[in-house]
């Protein structure tokens, strides 16, 4: 008898083993990998569009270093009929910088909910789109004062938070467990990649064609892209006119054992009472402050640091971001792989994947400042604090889809702005830093970083779960 009703127990885990194994449905070559690169292209394009500024800015002002000091890389052999040159002090350079999260800020909590009931798709494809039309308005911005490219960029930091807030909610429908790891490390590695390639072709355009040509190029391109986003995407696989139908029985099996993401009455209380999602926030604060600092500032910093031109400056600073994105896609396949395997626990993995990402740029911020004797180990240290961050696509990005599936694109729109003030403080702060002491501003800077990011890790290591909430349950309905 007993030998009886362990096998009738037996039967639906093999049966939910089988509807979760990859091996009898396409693998890369299958709708949701393409879905995930198509992903990856749009975040490619924005973060483009959002990043080129900080190369940009060196061929676009008479000097991004300190009060004292001379902007060796800007005053090259420029033609500064093709590079319009302004005169903003590094705090409004600042401000510009840290314009464009602004407007994402605004927008990416009423994204969040909204893309829980409205088409992901249309809003995706339709706020890439304007800020593709806005990346081309930039240089008349600037041509018309530090106001109104001001206004632009926070417009953009709209349609750009509307991309990063919305398309998280896909992969609720898209995404079997074991492989979400994978399929959001492709399309997330695309905010890393960006970097790299505008950093590398940057500084040839601006030697080349002019500053204002980059954005028109990374402009164009997103345009571009919206064709192909509304043509090939679809909201639910169920939907999906071409997809096999091996593939869309496996997607929505895997699914199965998954909390309905029906529309219900969002638990607020026990939300802001959970620690486990406190930890994700304060960790996405850490990720975002540090990714922004470096994504914004090393061009700056090699400028100040080691006086090479604009197009070399391009090269070393574009090259820790292409390292970024092998990590990112690196930590999702590991992740994954870790978990399928059942080497480690599910919490285990988001622990090691936050942790590497967020101590090993302190680890090398601070060997950047007393072990850089000379141009390799700078440029060495400077890499590796900017590409490991990127670890933590497999640790604290993915973690709300853990804890909670059925409030996900909300809770991702919640942690992300928590994020976001971070990138927006840490290009205020680091401007003030560099505009008022000219000596020392780097080391207040790094040791800044360092106490954010230690101090989030302790707190992530102690009360980061993995597991659904009780609140994120079917079962649980909270009210305001």
């Amino acid at each position: 008898m007993g030998t009886k009703i362990h096998q009738q127990e037996e039967k639906p885990q093999q049966q939910m083993d089988n509807q979760l194994s990859p091996r009898k449905v396409p693998g890369f070559c299958s709708f949701r990998y393409g879905l995930a690169m198509l992903l990856h292209l749009c975040n490619f394009v924005t973060s483009a569009q959002r990043t080129c500024l900080a190369l940009t800015m060196v061929a676009m002002v008479n000097r991004t270093e300190p009060l004292d000091l001379t902007n060796t890389s800007a005053k090259t052999e420029l033609d500064y009929v093709k590079n319009p040159v302004y005169n903003w002090s590094p705090v409004i350079q600042g401000i510009i910088f840290s314009s464009i999260f602004y407007g994402a800020l605004i927008i990416q909590i009423p994204i969040g909910y909204l893309s829980s009931i409205y088409s992901i798709k249309k809003m995706v494809g339709s706020a890439l789109f304007i800020s593709s039309l806005l990346s081309l308005l930039i240089p008349s911005a600037a041509q018309a004062g530090k106001t109104l490219i001001i206004l632009c960029r926070v417009a953009q930091g709209m349609a750009q938070g509307t991309v990063t807030a919305a398309q998280h909610g896909i992969w609720i429908k898209w995404a079997p467990p074991l492989e979400r790891g994978r399929l959001t490390s492709i399309c997330l590695s695309g905010n890393m990649l960006a970097p790299f390639i505008v950093l590398l072709v940057s500084g040839f355009i601006c030697d080349l064609l002019g500053w204002p040509m980059v954005f028109y190029i990374f402009g164009g391109y997103g345009c571009v892209l919206c064709l192909f986003w509304f043509v090939l995407v679809y909201d639910d696989p169920k939907n999906h006119p071409c997809i096999s139908i091996s593939e869309k029985e496996y997607i929505i099996s895997s699914l199965a054992q998954q909390a309905s993401s029906g529309r219900q009455s969002l638990p607020i209380k026990a939300m802001l009472k959970s620690l486990p999602l406190w930890a994700i926030s304060l960790n996405t604060f850490a990720f975002m402050w540090t990714n922004n600092l470096f994504i914004s500032y090393t061009p700056t910093f090699i400028n100040t640091k080691l006086h090479v031109d604009i197009k070399e400056n391009g090269l070393l600073s574009g090259f820790p971001y292409l390292l970024a994105g092998i990590c990112g896609i690196l930590a999702g396949h590991m992740s994954d792989y870790f978990l399928s395997r059942n080497i480690f626990k599910l919490v285990t993995i988001r622990k090691l994947f936050t942790t590497l990402g967020i101590f090993s740029p302190v680890i090398f911020s601070l060997c950047l400042l007393y072990l850089s004797f000379n141009f390799y180990s700078t440029v060495t240290f400077l890499t590796l604090a900017n590409a490991t961050s990127s670890f933590c696509i497999a640790g604290t990005v993915i973690n709300a889809l853990d804890i909670a599936p059925r409030y996900y694109g909300f809770l991702k729109a919640i942690t992300t702005v928590i994020g976001m003030i971070g990138a927006l403080i840490s290009s205020t702060v680091t401007g003030l830093f560099l505009s008022q002491d000219t000596e020392f501003s780097w080391h207040k800077i790094f040791f800044l970083l360092a106490g954010i990011n230690v101090t989030s890790i302790i707190f992530y290591l102690v009360f980061a779960k993995a597991e659904i909430q009780e609140w994120a349950t079917e079962k649980r309905n909270t009210r305001l």
